[in-house]
């Protein structure tokens, strides 16, 4: 069963709710990089040392889901992919030319970053001790109080400014993967094939029929108190509504016809 690694809530269509499905672990790497270099930045931008903190913490983890040595050359090969095929919209009369070439840009540039960047994702982490210490002192609960990295609180009790700048800093060697994570999804989104169909008694099946997907996205009301859980594979699409579990109890499957919206996206 695939659970929805992120919930998007779509300020065009601020009635429905879309969640979106994974179906390979590389997608599934994507999207949980999308949401840690979201979070990081929404936490570097404030002003509070606990915020400055779990700015950090999310680093640590941006910094382990992307260490995998192969995420940058499949995200070079991935972007250079993308951009011979777009190249050959240029002739199509329905593509705004100035659209496409924005996108080439993006892509043309997001490949000079990837490709400068040396070494080991995140090496500037990595070969800053003190940085490491928080780090390792991080896995242990309650292990980063003051007694035990009086260093670290110190840096927490300096000017906000001071510390978002230090933050960048270190942040800043790993945005070459943000800005291509961001392309390959925005990519991969756009190329949604949409479909309405309704689940009978809250359940859904479909044939695939050995079809390639990559990304699945289930639309529903926010009215709807049902929340999708779907399982797929090379042969079937299942689609399941079930009411949230609050507390011990058990996800239950709804008993109404569900409509929903339900995209199908491939690279």
């Amino acid at each position: 069963m695939h659970n929805p690694v992120l919930v998007i809530h779509d300020a065009a269509l601020a009635a429905v709710t879309t969640y979106e499905f994974p179906i390979n672990e590389r997608v599934r790497t994507l999207l949980r990089l999308e949401d840690l270099y979201s979070r990081v930045g929404h936490f570097a931008g404030r002003d509070d040392p606990l915020d400055h903190h779990a700015a950090l913490l999310v680093m640590f983890e941006i910094m382990e889901v992307a260490g995998r040595a192969d995420l940058k050359s499949d995200l070079i090969q991935e972007l250079e992919r993308q951009r011979l095929s777009l190249e050959l919209l240029r002739s199509n009369p329905q593509i705004s030319e100035q659209a496409l070439d924005m996108v080439l840009a993006d892509i043309e540039h997001t490949n000079v970053r990837l490709l400068e960047t040396t070494g080991k994702f995140a090496q500037n982490l990595r070969e800053n001790e003190w940085l490491m210490s928080i780090k390792q002192r991080s896995t242990i609960p309650g292990g980063v109080c003051q007694f035990d990295l009086p260093s670290y609180h110190y840096w927490q009790q300096l000017p906000p400014e001071q510390r978002r700048r230090e933050l960048m800093s270190w942040l800043e060697p790993m945005m070459g993967i943000k800005d291509g994570v961001d392309i390959v999804l925005r990519i991969l989104r756009n190329s949604a094939k949409v479909f309405h169909y309704t689940a009978k008694s809250g359940m859904f099946q479909q044939m695939s029929g050995g079809k390639l997907v990559q990304l699945l996205r289930v639309t529903v009301s926010r009215e709807l108190l049902f929340v999708p859980e779907l399982s797929a594979n090379k042969y079937a699409i299942n689609v399941r509504f079930v009411f949230p579990a609050a507390g011990s109890d058990r996800p239950r499957q709804s008993e109404d016809d569900v409509e929903f919206t339900l995209a199908y996206c491939n690279l």
